[in-house]
C-alpha cells in the first residue's frame, strides 16, 4: 500500500478563533490571563466579598498603641528633617473656615467609596476587557496595604501625643465618619500608613484620564486624587509619607497585573467576546466541517435549485462555509 498523506483544510488554521489558539495545549492559568467579560452577578459578590474581608482583617490588626504612636512621632521627625512637616499648618489654616472643614470631613469619610465603585461600574459597562486586569490592580493594591496595617501599626496626627493638630471629625461632628462616636470603636484607628484613601484614588484618577475620551472628565480625573491629597492632610487623618506609602501600594498592584496579563492594563483590548470557549471551539468545528465539506455543500444546492427550478441567488448560500 501507497504512504497515505493527510492534508489539512485550506483556511482551517485562519477560521480558528484567537481564544482557542491561545487555550490549545496550556493549562487553567493560560485560561485565567485571557482577557473575558465580566459577569456581573460574581462581581457583587467578590466585590462585597473583598471589602467585608478587607474590613475583617484590617480592624482585626492589634491596635499596638505605644508602637503606633512611636512611628507617628518618627514620621513627624523625618518630615520636619525633609522639610515637609506643614501638615499642622494645613490643618489649622482649612480648619478655620466652617463650611470647608465640614465638607472635607464628608469627603473624606464617604467619596473613596463612592468614587471607587463609580469607576468600577463604569469599566464593567464600558471597558470590559479591561475590567479584570483594572480590578487586579485594585485588589493587589489593597492586599498589600492590609500588611502594611498589620507590620507597621501609625497612630494618625489628630491622636499623636503632644501634637497641636485638630482632630476636625470631633471638633465638627461628623455623621458617620469611621472615627467619631461609637463608630470608632469598629475601626482601627491606627491603620493610617498606607493612606488607601490616595491608593484607591489615584487608582481612579489614573483610569480615568487613561481611558475617558472627554478631555475635561480626564482633567476631573487628575484632579480627584490631588483634592484627597489635601483632604487626609487638613483633616489631620494622614502624614504626607502615608500618601506615599499609598503610591507604592498602588505600583504594587501594577506590577502584579502587567505580570499576570503580560501587558498594563490600559493596554488590553477595550472589548472581548460574548461568547464563551465552549461556542469558540463549535464555531472552529463549523467553520472545519464547512471547509472540508464544500463539495457536499454544493451538490446539496444543485439539488435545491433543480428542485425549485430557478437558481439560488441569496447569499446566505453563496460563499459561507
Amino acid at each position: 500500500m501507497g504512504e497515505t498523506t493527510v492534508t489539512k483544510p485550506e483556511g482551517l488554521e485562519a477560521a480558528l478563533p484567537e481564544t482557542v489558539a491561545a487555550d490549545s495545549g496550556h493549562g487553567p492559568p493560560r485560561r485565567l490571563r485571557t482577557p473575558r467579560r465580566p459577569r456581573f452577578w460574581f462581581e457583587i459578590l467578590l466585590i462585597a466579598v473583598s471589602y467585608w474581608t478587607y474590613s475583617l482583617v484590617r480592624n482585626a490588626v492589634p491596635e499596638q498603641r505605644t508602637e503606633a504612636l512611636h512611628n507617628a512621632d518618627w514620621i513627624w521627625q523625618v518630615e520636619h528633617h525633609l522639610g515637609i512637616a506643614v501638615e499642622e499648618s494645613v490643618n489649622h489654616a482649612v480648619n478655620s473656615v466652617h463650611w470647608l472643614i465640614v465638607g472635607m470631613n464628608y469627603y473624606y469619610a464617604t467619596l473613596h467609596f463612592i468614587v471607587t465603585l463609580g469607576v468600577l461600574v463604569w469599566l464593567y459597562r464600558r471597558h470590559p476587557g479591561r475590567y479584570a486586569a483594572t480590578r487586579l490592580v485594585l485588589f493587589a493594591t489593597t492586599a498589600v496595604a492590609l500588611v502594611g496595617y498589620y507590620l507597621y501599626p501609625l497612630a494618625p496626627p489628630r491622636l499623636m501625643n503632644g501634637g497641636d493638630f485638630i482632630d476636625t471629625v470631633m471638633v465638627h461632628q461628623t455623621w458617620g465618619s469611621m472615627a467619631s462616636g461609637d463608630l470608632k470603636h469598629m475601626s482601627n484607628q491606627y491603620a493610617a500608613m498606607p493612606s488607601m484613601h490616595i491608593g484607591w484614588s489615584l487608582w481612579c484618577g489614573l483610569t480615568i484620564a487613561a481611558l475617558a475620551t472627554v478631555p475635561w472628565v480626564r482633567v476631573l480625573g487628575l484632579l480627584y486624587p490631588a483634592l484627597t491629597l489635601v483632604v487626609i492632610v487638613a483633616t489631620a487623618n494622614h502624614f504626607w509619607l502615608d500618601a506615599v506609602g499609598g503610591m507604592l501600594c498602588l505600583a504594587f498592584g501594577f506590577t502584579v497585573a502587567r505580570l499576570w496579563y503580560g501587558r498594563q492594563p490600559y493596554a488590553l483590548p477595550r472589548t472581548v467576546p460574548t461568547r464563551g470557549p465552549r461556542s469558540s471551539r463549535a464555531a472552529a468545528g463549523r467553520a472545519a466541517a464547512g471547509t472540508s465539506g464544500r463539495g457536499v455543500t454544493d451538490r446539496s444546492q444543485g439539488v435545491r435549485d433543480r428542485s425549485q427550478g430557478v437558481p439560488d441567488r441569496s447569499p446566505g448560500w453563496s460563499g459561507r462555509s
